[in-house]
């Protein structure tokens, strides 16, 4: 099922107008444009999770716990231009950066997907034509977070989660 709905800025954080339809599917991620590369983000907020990575395995566990930046309410960083300010240890995704950080990315990721090759979800906002559709599809963790400010790190395993997908 798609949604019809109209997609404006006040809606959608991330400015997705002008891109030709279905970019992604022709374009390889290293060639995509910075306002095409940003559009892939889905805002599921899920990659604002703390996760815990077991040593022997390289398992990662997705916790409940955010980035202190994270705004639950939105699943956006709440300084995302100048979160390195606050957070260094952020990560930047680029198309070069991605094969470090694929393994851990969540399985429903556009980032991710993408550089599988796989396709992405219906309920993406570039397929949906709304960020509402994220939500709306259970995969976002919207509503669902607790900060890290609040937890200690000490405690993050008693937050492990399934990831929503």
């Amino acid at each position: 099922m798609t949604d019809t709905a109209p997609q404006t800025d006040r809606d959608d954080p991330i400015d997705r107008d002008g891109l030709a339809p279905g970019f992604w599917k022709s374009t390889r991620l290293e060639d995509m444009t910075g306002a095409e590369w940003e559009a892939l983000c889905d805002g599921c907020g899920k990659c604002c999770l703390n996760k815990l990575e077991d040593e022997d395995t390289g398992e990662v566990a997705l916790t409940r716990v955010a980035c202190r930046l994270f705004d639950d309410s939105t699943c956006r960083c709440a300084r995302y231009e100048v979160r390195h300010a606050f957070v260094p240890e952020c990560i930047v995704l680029s198309p070069r950066t991605i094969p470090d950080h694929a393994y851990w990315l969540p399985a429903t990721c556009a980032y991710r997907l993408l550089w599988e090759g796989k396709p992405l979800f219906d309920w993406h906002p570039l397929i949906s034509g709304t960020p509402e559709s994220v939500h709306r599809a259970g995969v976002s963790i919207r509503g669902a977070t607790v900060s890290e400010a609040a937890v200690d790190d000490d405690d993050w395993e008693d937050h492990i989660i399934d990831e929503p997908v």
